[in-house]
């Protein structure tokens, strides 16, 4: 499937990444054509910029970093590599929780956005960073730095100056992720 650009979906692959990913059939066909239309080369696999084009990420301002966690560990992805990054937005409904959309896996999601150097662990100045990505210029710099104090000083729990994802997971334990970080699907 992802080596060319095939228009017809096998049912075997369908069932497979129903299975993979807890979509029905029908969010799997509706998603594929999404994918072919991103595909404007056609090659059978999406690139980096193919996700510029989609207008929601464009204007995001954290579309970047959103972009990045969609591309770790590769520089093109397949229309399977594709269904299994979309479905960390899944909300867990009764197809059931996959390894895709379940708590950990969006965690693990939501985390690298703000590990910007992928050294699993989150700086001040990562998370200074990506705070200001967020605001832009709404917030002022110095508002900025307080607020980013405030969030080392409560989730740096050893005090080493970093959050781990042990010291993130554990500040956002309370958070109702599965649901903050899912996006309803058409039927």
């Amino acid at each position: 499937m992802g080596g060319g650009s095939s228009k017809i979906l096998d049912p075997e692959e369908v069932a497979e990444i129903s299975a993979e990913t807890g979509f029905s059939a029908k969010q799997i066909h509706r998603l594929y054509n999404r994918y072919t239309t991103l595909d404007r080369s056609k090659a059978g696999y999406l690139k980096r910029q193919d996700f510029l084009l989609i207008p929601e990420l464009a204007i995001n301002p954290l579309g970047d970093r959103i972009i990045n966690e969609f591309f770790k560990g590769g520089e093109e992805l397949n229309f399977r590599e594709f269904m299994q990054k979309v479905a960390r937005f899944r909300k867990p409904n009764s197809s059931g929780v996959t390894e895709y959309n379940n708590r950990e896996a969006k965690l693990r999601f939501l985390f690298g956005m703000y590990d910007l150097d992928v050294d699993n662990r989150i700086s001040r100045s990562e998370l200074l960073s990506v705070l200001q990505m967020m605001v832009g210029a709404s917030v002022t710099m110095e508002q900025i730095n307080r607020i980013g104090e405030r969030t080392m000083a409560e989730a740096d729990v050893d005090g080493d100056g970093y959050i781990t994802y042990d010291e993130f997971k554990a500040a956002v334990e309370s958070v109702d992720i599965e649901n903050k970080m899912s996006i309803h699907f058409l039927d």
